[in-house]
C-alpha cells in the first residue's frame, strides 16, 4: 500500500477537508497522485475497512457522513478500550511519560481564549499517543486508533463550530480531565486511572452529542 496516499487522504478525511457525504472521484484521485488506479485501489480499500469511505460502483467514493447514532455505537467500544488501555498504560508509566503530560497541561492553558482547533486535536492526539506508548500493546492500539478515527471528525467539526464560551469551555473540561489523570498517575492506582479514562471519554461523548444536536444546519 502507498503509504503516503493513504495519510494524505485520510487526513483530509478526519481533518474535514473533504466534506462529510463529498462524492470522490477515481480518476481525478489518480491523476492529482499521479498513480495508476490499481495502487490508489488498495489505498481506497483500506479506507473502506476504517469505515472513512464507501466505494459505490459507477458513481464514485463517498466520504462517510457524520451520523451521530454510528458515532455513538463506536463511543460505546471505545470506552472499554480506553479502560483497558489506561490501566495497562498507567502500570507503565515512567518520569518521560509524566514530563509528557505536564507539558500537554501546559500546551492545554494556551489554548484558553485562543481558538486553534488544529492544535487542540494535536494536543488530543498527543495525550493519545502517551497512554498508546505507556500501555505498549500493539493489537489494543490498533483498535483504538481506528475507533477514534472515526468519532474525531465529529469532535473536529464541533470544534470549528464553537463560539469562543464554547471552545474555552472544551478547553477546560480537558484540562480538568487531564489534571486529574496526573493526580491519580502519581498515586499509582492504574484501575482508578483506566476507570477515569472511560469516564472522561463518557463526558467527551455527552458533550460532542449536546453541541451536535444543537447545531442547526445538520
Amino acid at each position: 500500500m502507498n503509504i503516503e496516499i493513504y495519510n494524505t487522504l485520510r487526513k483530509r478525511i478526519i481533518y474535514l477537508g473533504y466534506d462529510p457525504g463529498q462524492i470522490l472521484k477515481e480518476q481525478a484521485l489518480a491523476k492529482e497522485f499521479g498513480v495508476s488506479r490499481t495502487p490508489l485501489r488498495t489505498v481506497l480499500s483500506r479506507l473502506e475497512w476504517e469505515h472513512l469511505i464507501k466505494i459505490l460502483p459507477r458513481t464514485g467514493i463517498l466520504v462517510m457522513e457524520l451520523e451521530l447514532n454510528t458515532i455513538t455505537n463506536v463511543f460505546q467500544a471505545r470506552l472499554e478500550l480506553e479502560a483497558v488501555i489506561g490501566t495497562m498504560a498507567a502500570e507503565r508509566f515512567t518520569k518521560l511519560h509524566f514530563n509528557r503530560l505536564d507539558a500537554c497541561l501546559i500546551a492545554c492553558e494556551r489554548q484558553l481564549d485562543h481558538k486553534d482547533p488544529p492544535a487542540l486535536a494535536a494536543l488530543d492526539m498527543e495525550i493519545k499517543q502517551l497512554f498508546y506508548e505507556a500501555a505498549g500493546n500493539p493489537f489494543l492500539i490498533e483498535m483504538s486508533d481506528r475507533l477514534y478515527s472515526l468519532t474525531f471528525r465529529l469532535w473536529y467539526f464541533n470544534m470549528l463550530k464553537m463560539d469562543n464560551i464554547g471552545w474555552n469551555q472544551e478547553v477546560l473540561a480537558i484540562k480538568e480531565d487531564l489534571t486529574s489523570l496526573v493526580d491519580l498517575l502519581h498515586n499509582n492506582t492504574p484501575d482508578q486511572v483506566g476507570y477515569a479514562r472511560k469516564e472522561h471519554l463518557l463526558k467527551h461523548l455527552k458533550r460532542i452529542r449536546s453541541r451536535f444536536l444543537g447545531l442547526s444546519s445538520f
